[in-house]
């Protein structure tokens, strides 16, 4: 048995971040992923290749807006082009993951599937066999995984590991595709896909797009994609069958069966954590939404900590990494509250085209919450920036506490939001209110003046 000071169970944002900071401070430190690779699903199959496709499909449509037909026909994309640059831009980020760790001293990366014995065991099934360490401080860092309902045929549908993976099994484009679920994934990849020209139907079962986000921001966005997407609402999706052309979808829409037909269908149901084998066992707590972790990121055992995805708080890679460098202060100081992470005020960001973001309290979750706010609110049909690239719909809208003005949160529907709600999270995270805001002098011509302006509009 090997002695370590610290093992991560996964190696993507939620064990590497801590692992090299421990590591820099003298603590020998073992990853070990089932991929071995150091990166986990957002590089793998998730934001940075679905947004290397995304780029791509936003400049095709601010270039058609200047383009007039001529000798060539209609501007298009070589989709087997966007793929291979997809590809590219994740083989060059991989090799800058696999230059950090050989240029990092006190870390390895294992590869294999990791269980666990005992509170301070782990096993480790590699290639070579069998090892197992004996481990001062355990991370949980195993992410999520693809959800699969049990729906019948669903397995004729692809997943985001078909689109965004390296090297996927799809590098041309469908002349039309049956999205099912409305959530962010399945909404971004409509979004893409229509650009590229594919006819794209989305199915949700519930009666908003979107399902758990603001309804008053999905109402926003809503009208603002592109028309050409065809979405049905409130469908339950009974069954995929294969047919001569494609796939077939049936859903009941309330009232009876109805159906869709494609020559691919996307199925975006979710994900959902991956929990290492045995921890359920040495007492750890799971939740339904994974494993329980407190703002410090410490289990009910308070040497085991869980970060990003496999605790369900707020799964996304940016949340990963700041919950993953919050347990290496905490592991430093000898398990004690040393840093805590601040979950309300981490950005979530929609990238459809065009994006919507949101931080913080928003209109329905102050309600819910019992907090009394002020709005202030900035129309980017004034904004120099939107009206430059044509993008003028949308808005900034701020959430205040009534009395203090302290910023509390916000959301960014149009241009630039998953830009813009970086600098509104930090406000939020700092506790910064209108006044502080309405003071700052943002560049011009950029669509971050807005933030001030939309500040300012209280006064």
């Amino acid at each position: 048995m090997d002695d370590v000071d610290v093992l991560t169970i996964g190696a993507g944002g939620g064990g590497y971040p801590a692992a090299f900071r421990l590591a820099a401070a003298g603590r020998r430190v073992v990853m070990v992923d089932p991929k071995g690779l150091m990166s986990g699903n957002c590089l793998a199959e998730g934001c940075v290749p679905s947004k290397a496709v995304r780029e791509i499909a936003h400049h095709l449509l601010r270039h058609r807006r200047f383009h007039k037909s001529g000798l060539h026909g209609e501007v298009s994309v070589d989709y087997s082009e966007v793929v291979a640059h997809k590809d590219q831009v994740q083989t060059r980020r991989y090799e800058q993951h696999d230059a950090e760790l050989r240029a990092a001293p006190n870390v390895a990366l294992l590869t294999g599937t990791a269980r666990i014995d005992d509170p301070h065991t782990v096993a480790v099934d590699t290639p070579e066999g069998l090892r197992r360490f004996n481990a001062r401080n355990i991370i949980i860092a195993s992410g999520s995984d693809i959800s699969v309902p049990p729906i019948p045929g669903l397995e004729h549908c692809l997943s985001s590991r078909d689109l965004y993976a390296l090297r996927p099994s799809v590098s041309t484009l469908p002349a039309s595709m049956l999205v099912i679920g409305g959530g962010y994934v399945g909404l971004e990849t409509a979004s893409f896909f229509s650009a590229f020209g594919t006819r794209v139907t989305v199915v949700e079962r519930e009666a908003q797009l979107l399902p758990g986000m603001d309804p008053d921001m999905v109402a926003l966005l809503a009208p603002l994609l592109d028309p050409n997407i065809e979405i049905i609402l409130r469908a339950e999706v009974r069954r995929v069958e294969p047919t001569s052309q494609g796939v077939r979808v049936v859903f009941f829409d309330g009232t009876a069966e109805q159906h869709r037909s494609a020559a691919q269908a996307f199925q975006a149901l979710g994900r959902h954590p991956v929990i290492p084998a045995g921890l359920r066992e040495i007492g750890v707590t799971v939740g339904a939404h994974g494993v329980q972790a407190d703002p410090t990121l410490q289990t009910n055992l308070r040497h085991i900590y869980a970060c990003g995805d496999v605790n369900g708080r707020t799964p996304l890679f940016h949340a990963a990494v700041r919950q993953s460098v919050a347990a290496a202060a905490n592991i430093m100081a000898g398990d004690r509250h040393a840093d805590a992470v601040d979950f309300l005020s981490t950005p979530t960001t929609v990238f459809t085209l065009p994006a919507a973001a949101y931080v913080g309290l928003t209109r329905a979750s102050a309600a819910a919450a019992g907090v009394s706010i002020e709005e202030g609110a900035y129309s980017f049909a004034e904004d120099s920036r939107a009206q430059i690239f044509g993008e003028t719909q949308g808005e900034i809208r701020l959430f205040f506490q009534t009395g203090s003005l302290r910023l509390v949160g916000g959301w960014v529907v149009g241009i630039d939001a998953g830009n813009l709600i970086g600098q509104i999270g930090l406000a939020v995270s700092r506790g910064l209110d209108a006044r502080d805001l309405a003071a700052f002098a943002d560049q011009h011509p950029m669509s971050a003046e807005g933030i001030s302006r939309s500040a300012r509009s209280l006064f």
